[in-house]
């Protein structure tokens, strides 16, 4: 019996339309007010936004001059306790300042799998796994990028050596992560926004980054990182938002996805497309590939459908923008590059 699945009582609770923050807006004055409350409110909700602020204390690592672009790695102070390495993807002869793209890796080792590199660091001119070295393709096309190692990954996973004598077993450092964050009375997400707000700060500190020209862009776990940090951070012009965009019912409460995808209470937002009244009327632009079964197209296409109503009210109803594309959970980039480029203003070589 349905009935004695706990599950069932709570989709019955799921109401999205009725949900105290959903966007409801009919007039673009209503439609700022509600941003004005909304952006507050889940800026709390996520966590970590409130920060005490600290000096970046950007260091340069390592200059690799790669032919066509040069390759930094830095690392800037984001809070008082965090650390977190950046490569910086420089384009050679091009006009500065440049456009900017914050590149956000998804699940896998880290921002390497995004960079040209391998796990062990060692070079590589060919892209490999879903992520297809889209941080390389997006300088090429002209834009300074800012991939950072996000939390959880890479060298920022959770030290658990201290189990070696106690017989235990490992739990993944994003899970390990999230359940801290959240007794703490934040998340993983606001800890990933916090960062992403920091690298900001830092890109405007560069005289060859243009403070006035920001994107973003990810894939997976980096597609929920890019919306988030573009729905709370109005410095982002545009975004690219790819292998995430569905309707939380069809996706992230349906299945098995990692804990960071969480957030307590996120439901009084209602659904992905309310929030995506956060982002308009900034340009978005969503890939979804056809067989991607963890965010199924019919999820992506009716969060895509009630979006495009939000971003109405704004007069901007053709956004998001979409690349639904043979293939799975991957990367595709057909349109994302020059739908940035176009937005953000960037030269070809």
């Amino acid at each position: 019996m349905k009935d004695l699945q706990p599950a069932t009582a709570l989709w019955e609770m799921y109401r999205p339309q009725e949900a105290k923050y959903r966007f409801r807006a009919r007039t673009l004055t209503e439609a700022r007010r509600w941003q004005r409350t909304a952006r507050r409110r889940l800026s709390r909700l996520v966590g970590f936004q409130d920060d005490p602020p600290v000096a970046l204390r950007p260091r340069m690592l390592e200059r690799v001059d790669k032919g066509d672009y040069i390759r930094q790695k830095v690392l800037l102070q984001t809070a008082r306790h965090t650390v977190m390495g950046v490569y910086i993807l420089i384009p050679k002869h091009r006009p500065h300042p440049l456009p900017t793209v914050l590149a956000f890796h998804g699940h896998g080792y880290g921002v390497k799998a995004i960079v040209g590199l391998a796990e062990d660091g060692a070079e590589r001119d060919t892209p490999e796994g879903y992520q297809a070295d889209f941080a390389v393709a997006l300088c090429r096309r002209g834009f300074l990028v800012a991939a950072p190692e996000i939390s959880c990954f890479g060298e920022r996973q959770t030290d658990f050596s201290y189990l070696g004598k106690l017989n235990s077993p490992v739990p993944q450092t994003c899970w390990h992560t999230s359940w801290l964050a959240m007794h703490m009375g934040g998340t993983a997400i606001g800890m990933r926004v916090r960062d992403a707000k920091r690298l900001v700060d830092y890109l405007r500190t560069r005289p060859d980054a243009d403070a006035r020209r920001h994107g973003a862009m990810g894939i997976s776990g980096g597609g929920l990182h890019t919306f988030f940090s573009t729905c709370l951070d109005t410095r982002i012009r545009a975004c690219v938002v790819s292998g995430y965009f569905c309707t939380f019912r069809d996706s992230i409460l349906a299945m098995h996805h990692c804990h960071c995808n969480y957030v307590p209470n996120l439901g009084q937002f209602g659904e992905i497309y309310d929030r995506a009244g956060l982002i308009a009327p900034r340009p978005m632009l969503v890939e979804s590939g056809h067989d991607d079964e963890i965010f199924p197209r019919f999820g992506v296409r009716k969060a895509v459908a009630r979006a495009r109503s939000v971003y109405g009210v704004f007069g901007r109803g053709r956004y998001p923008l979409t690349d639904y594309f043979k293939g799975y959970h991957q990367i595709s980039g057909r349109k994302a590059y020059d739908f940035l480029a176009e937005i953000l203003g960037a030269q070809e070589a």
